[in-house]
């Protein structure tokens, strides 16, 4: 039975390299996978790109209102191209319709679907796609990555001149308007935290 995965964890712990290596070994054995992201990542375009420097060209790219099923149906021809699995890069930013679709791909359709994501943002708030995968995926798996301290780092902060942000808008793009570090809870919350 295919399953819809939800692989998340904070910023640098490795979700869009490790996609890139499923992608790679599937198609090393010969199987067709697509790669989707949501285009409100607007950093790399239509690439996925890991921090190690390997990247890739997506095959959808969604806007908010797309039905992910249907860019997926149309993408396999209706089903006259086999997709061994669909690969889904920041799937925090997908949409609660787009998390149902990704779950009717593999249950009606028999299409394994694995998303890589943040879990939640900058104030801790999950994304509505996380939240939605995390009610629904059949399995969660959490990638990791160490805060500066050394331990476990489980929080996005969003990095300004002085310290951590502790208010503005949920999306803000890595590189683009904003800079963020992974991490841990004490790091985070110190009232005191400074740049890096």
């Amino acid at each position: 039975m295919a399953k819809l995965f939800f692989r998340y964890g904070p910023m640098n712990s490795g979700k869009s390299t490790a996609l890139l290596q499923v992608a790679h070994n599937y198609e090393e054995r010969g199987q067709k996978v697509l790669l989707a992201k949501p285009g409100i990542d607007k950093k790399a375009g239509n690439r996925v790109i890991s921090r190690l420097g390997v990247d890739r060209a997506v095959d959808i790219l969604l806007a908010p209102e797309d039905s992910l099923l249907q860019r997926v149906l149309q993408a396999s021809n209706f089903q006259t191209i086999e997709i061994a699995c669909l690969l889904i890069d920041e799937a925090q930013f997908l949409s609660p319709e787009q998390v149902d679709d990704a779950l009717a791909l593999t249950v009606f359709h028999g299409i394994p679907v694995i998303a890589y994501g943040l879990r939640t943002d900058f104030l801790t708030h999950a994304f509505p796609g996380s939240a939605r995968l995390l009610e629904i995926a059949h399995q969660l798996e959490e990638l990791k990555t160490i805060c500066r301290c050394g331990k476990k780092a489980m929080f996005n902060a969003r990095m300004g001149t002085e310290g951590i942000l502790r208010a503005g808008e949920q999306v803000a793009i890595d590189g683009l308007t904003a800079r963020y570090e992974a991490l841990c809870a004490a790091c985070y919350l110190d009232p005191n935290a400074t740049v890096a």
